[in-house]
């Protein structure tokens, strides 16, 4: 059994003894402790009693279990809840603006197996907790010092369904060409992983007028592949692809924040380059409309900046394409959260996770499939292209990942520190680990720690795998040497 306790909330596999995997205890402790501090993060709205929380989940086969323990247990803190139900993690995230509320709680595992199931907490933006807000919560739990509201003072429940409305705020985006996209009469497949994508994706897709064919697509929780939407688990959609001669292929995660296409020949488009693709979109657009207006980039991104920003770990390709553009590109930590802080900090147009992660801040500050999918059929309508002909405008990169195992966490600094000196004429940043680039080579390698194993972590890029695993090599010979000594 596993329970992994962190700053963005937890999860774990479902059953076992409290504490060893995401029992009925564990959930009770983490959302009481989510209510608890919630007068430290937000004083109610002057003529409202109760703190109010939307509950979300994806189709996963405990989370009808583990969304009645959630609520139950807000309720019994004299929260009033609004039960989103079957939600992707962006709608349920864009609930919580809508409904005014005070946070909300995520049922989701994202893309891990079948049997695990996971809290990821959301403050009144619906954006995730900070490293400060998550630690806060993690000690209360482990305290136990509960008070329960009395009867009188319990919470009310609520069901709403905000699937419409987060699908009416996608289409009103001005960056989204729906005329475009409805003219352009593509067609494609699918692959929603048996989960809520199953739900929401065919309905955007209608909305755009595009022929949407279903391929597991029934929200029934037992996933058909591996759900995490990698090459290597999405065989059927890419044979579906090529046999309905669709134009495309789509593939989110269980909770949809998770967006990877197939071309039209069945090759994977490749999910780092589904941040690109979209950013590219929208700098040429601005480029255009700045050179149109005789206005400067700053002025017709105007309130966002002409900035886009990833972590660490996510390709070099969208500093190319941004730069192409005239904008600015900038690096944040790994992590979701740590991407959202910088975006708001720089005002940043565009960003995300090469995860196949996008965040549009123009509609919240959280990864969005649906925005990504209306984003991208929007680009591929306007430039009128296939989608692997579309992949071969970008700069192309490959990324290895490898990882070093330690016998003794105490080394992995003595190793960090090891690499800056190794490196030091070379361009290195050390926010999360270290990150060196070598400008000339058009590469990357970036050394993290695991925060919960004493590992390594090793990605790496360059314009060529040799070059990505070679850059990999000399890090690991280094670290080897380190450890010997």
């Amino acid at each position: 059994m596993s329970l992994i306790k962190s700053i963005s909330g937890i999860r774990g596999t479902i059953g076992g003894k409290p504490g060893d995997g995401l029992s009925p205890v564990d959930i009770v402790k983490f959302t009481y402790a989510y209510c608890a501090t919630l007068p430290s993060r937000k004083v109610l709205p002057e003529g409202r009693k109760k703190y109010r929380i939307v509950v979300g989940r994806d189709a996963r086969l405990s989370g009808e279990m583990v969304e009645n323990l959630v609520t139950g247990t807000l309720m019994a803190c004299g929260v009033d809840v609004i039960k989103a139900g079957f939600a992707s993690t962006p709608t349920t995230e864009m609930a919580v603006i809508f409904s005014e509320a005070d946070g909300g709680i995520i049922l989701t595992a994202s893309h891990n197996p079948r049997q695990w199931n996971a809290l990821k907490l959301l403050n009144d933006k619906g954006e995730f907790l900070t490293a400060e807000q998550g630690k806060q919560i993690l000690d209360l739990a482990e305290t136990e010092d509960f008070d329960f509201a009395q009867v009188d003072e319990l919470g009310t429940l609520t069901e709403h369904d905000f699937t419409e409305e987060h699908l009416d705020a996608v289409i009103a985006l001005e960056a989204i060409d729906a005329e475009a996209v409805r003219k352009a009469g593509f067609k494609v497949v699918v692959d929603a992983v048996d989960s809520v994508g199953g739900i929401i994706m065919p309905k955007l897709l209608e909305r755009l007028g595009v022929e949407c064919i279903k391929l597991n697509c029934e929200p029934t929780g037992n996933f058909s592949h591996n759900p995490e939407p990698l090459p290597q688990n999405l065989v059927e959609l890419s044979e579906t692809v090529i046999r309905e001669k669709a134009d495309l292929g789509i593939s989110v995660d269980p909770d949809v924040d998770r967006l990877a296409f197939i071309c039209e020949d069945g090759k994977p488009f490749v999910e780092e380059y589904t941040l690109v693709s979209v950013a590219d979109y929208l700098f040429e657009r601005a480029q255009q409309k700045a050179e149109a207006e005789g206005k400067s980039l700053e002025e017709v991104t105007a309130p966002y900046r002409p900035v886009s920003v990833s972590n660490l770990s996510s390709s070099r390709a969208l500093r190319d394409v941004t730069e192409r553009h005239g904008g600015c590109y900038k690096a944040s930590a790994v992590g979701e959260v740590n991407v959202t802080t910088l975006m708001h900090s720089e005002k940043a147009l565009i960003g995300g996770e090469g995860n196949g992660g996008v965040i549009y801040p123009a509609i919240h500050s959280g990864r969005d499939a649906m925005v990504g999918t209306a984003l991208f059929l929007s680009n591929l309508a306007h430039k009128k292209l296939k989608v692997s002909e579309l992949k071969k405008t970008y700069p192309e990169y490959k990324i290895a990942k490898n990882k070093i195992e330690l016998s003794d966490k105490g080394l992995i600094d003595k190793i960090l520190d090891r690499m800056k000196s190794a490196y030091a004429a070379e361009d290195i940043n050390d926010i999360d680990g270290v990150k060196i680039s070598f400008e000339s080579r058009r590469s990357w390698v970036h050394l993290r720690r695991s925060n919960t194993e004493p590992i390594i972590r090793i990605y790496s890029e360059a314009p060529t795998m040799e070059e990505a695993e070679s850059l990999a090599a000399d890090v690991i010979a280094i670290a080897q040497e380190t450890i010997k000594q």
